[in-house]
């Protein structure tokens, strides 16, 4: 069936919402708007479903399970959304390895962070330094998620929280992050913050270590058993229980009819709408600015990573760019539209937490991301090999296989990631609180009827569905008359 079969005259017969694209923000906004009653319809324009949120068969050892986008999940547990729509109800299982993340250091020993905050600050040089930090912060776990996963626009309910969180993000997003103390514990933050590929020191990065942090000493950084996919689909899954219909493989090029929330970046709209777009908006959007790209590489291994020091063996996600200053560097360069000679490398083991990613023949799956300056067309294959040959010798020997997506053609697999940019834009303090243009609403647009729910809106990047969860707030109350949202749990 095409898109636009069966719909006459600006309708959408038997539709109530479309949500456009199928990420983990489309899927929630989408279940919460099938939940409520509606008729509710998700077109995907790949061939699978799931966005940021998918996983696939590795081409040549179909054993080997590769995550495409994301691959470890802490706000997964941690976000209200999610922890509503409970994932373990519905059979997902998520297992939090003992070692949340970890940074190899040149010429010393990483700097390891436990899900104990305990034996985190009894291996740091300076552990009271790390203390001081995170301590308040996982005694009030709630209130963190609440401030960083919040709309921006409610009285948080723990003032002190939130007053104790902003202070953190303020001064270790400023020159005062030194304050800091070790050369272990400031690499370990930077690695942590890096999530959010920006210029460092800035409250974007220093947000992403404070909220990763804590989750890391709390709930943990859990791998889902079965590869990302399984999370996706089980939204799918309660869309599906409640008359919801998924449609892959049907890029939207022209609007459907009635009310349709947008699970894209926000310049997709000037394709879609075209001169419908007012002119302030269209302008607004026309000078939207994504941010740098990052080049995936995912290999298949014969055996386990020789690093140096045997500690990183135990951490599903390792962050590997040296010393805070080499780091800081390196996204500097980026942000300027350089390579940088060693690039922050983000990594994920998968198969540390979940065994069936490993194959009969003990092949396991290595996931990475580089970063590198928007829209760069290099294949870092060899430079990422030689990172880690650098930190484990003998690891060039276990690569039985590499595949390379460079920057330019990650929006090949994900429409949202123009040039590489896997936070759509958002990583920058005015999208984290504002959102894509400046709107009392953000999850509005003034084109009538039309939505947005990507992660180009607050509360920003990452598999939480809390963007989707507002942006259905505001369309089941200002569409179709809601008070109150339905309940989630299954």
């Amino acid at each position: 069936m095409g898109l636009n079969d069966g719909v006459e005259g600006g309708r959408n017969p038997g539709v109530d919402v479309t949500v456009v694209g199928s990420g983990p923000n489309g899927l929630a906004a989408a279940v919460i708007c099938a939940r409520a009653g509606l008729a509710v319809r998700v077109i995907e324009g790949q061939p699978t479903a799931g966005g940021g949120a998918r996983s696939a068969p590795d081409p040549d050892f179909p054993g080997v399970l590769h995550d495409i986008c994301s691959a470890v999940h802490p706000l997964a547990i941690a976000s209200p959304f999610f922890v509503e729509f409970d994932l373990a109800a519905r059979g997902v299982k998520l297992v939090a390895p003992e070692v949340s993340y970890a940074n190899p250091l040149p010429g010393r020993p990483a700097a390891v962070a436990y899900r104990s905050l305990d034996r985190t600050c009894d291996e740091l040089e300076v552990g009271a330094s790390w203390r001081r930090l995170f301590g308040p912060l996982t005694e009030n776990v709630d209130g963190v998620v609440e401030f960083f996963l919040g709309d921006k626009r409610s009285l948080p309910p723990d003032l002190l929280t939130t007053v104790r969180t902003g202070l953190r993000v303020l001064t270790q997003g400023s020159p005062a992050w030194g304050l800091l103390r070790g050369e272990d514990a400031r690499a370990l933050f930077t690695g942590v913050g890096t999530h959010a590929i920006a210029r460092m020191p800035s409250p974007v990065n220093s947000g992403a270590g404070l909220m990763l942090g804590t989750v890391a000493h709390t709930a943990g950084w859990p791998v889902p058993i079965g590869g990302t996919q399984v999370i996706s689909d089980a939204l799918i899954a309660d869309l599906r229980a409640h008359g919801g219909e998924l449609i892959l493989g049907e890029p939207v090029t022209t609007p459907p009819g009635g009310v349709v929330i947008y699970d894209t970046a926000p310049t997709a709209l000037l394709d879609i709408y075209g001169d419908a777009v007012p002119a302030r908006y269209a302008k607004a959007l026309r000078g939207y600015r994504f941010g740098p790209g990052v080049c995936k590489v995912d290999f298949v291994l014969s055996g386990e990573i020789p690093w140096r020091d045997p500690r990183v063996g135990e951490a599903p996600t390792v962050h590997m760019g040296g010393t805070r200053a080499q780091m800081a560097h390196c996204e500097r360069e980026v942000a300027a539209g350089r390579h940088a000679e060693r690039p922050m490398t983000l990594v994920s083991l998968p198969h540390l937490s979940d065994p069936s990613r490993i194959d009969d023949q003990g092949r396991r799956p290595l996931w990475t991301y580089a970063h590198v300056p928007a829209g760069s067309t290099a294949d870092l294959t060899e430079t990422v090999t030689a990172m880690f040959d650098d930190a484990a010798p003998g690891f060039r020997d276990l690569v039985v296989s590499s595949r390379c997506v460079p920057a330019a053609q990650m929006s090949d697999h994900n429409a949202n990631y123009v040039g590489g940019d896997i936070i759509v834009g958002g990583a920058t303090l005015f999208a984290a609180m504002v959102g894509p243009t400046l709107r009392l609403n953000p999850w509005t647009t003034p084109i009538p009827k039309a939505y947005l729910c990507s992660s180009a809106t607050p509360p920003g990047t990452g598999v939480h569905g809390m963007a989707g969860y507002y942006a259905a707030r505001t369309v089941l109350r200002e569409e179709f008359g809601y008070k109150q949202l339905p309940r989630l749990s299954p």
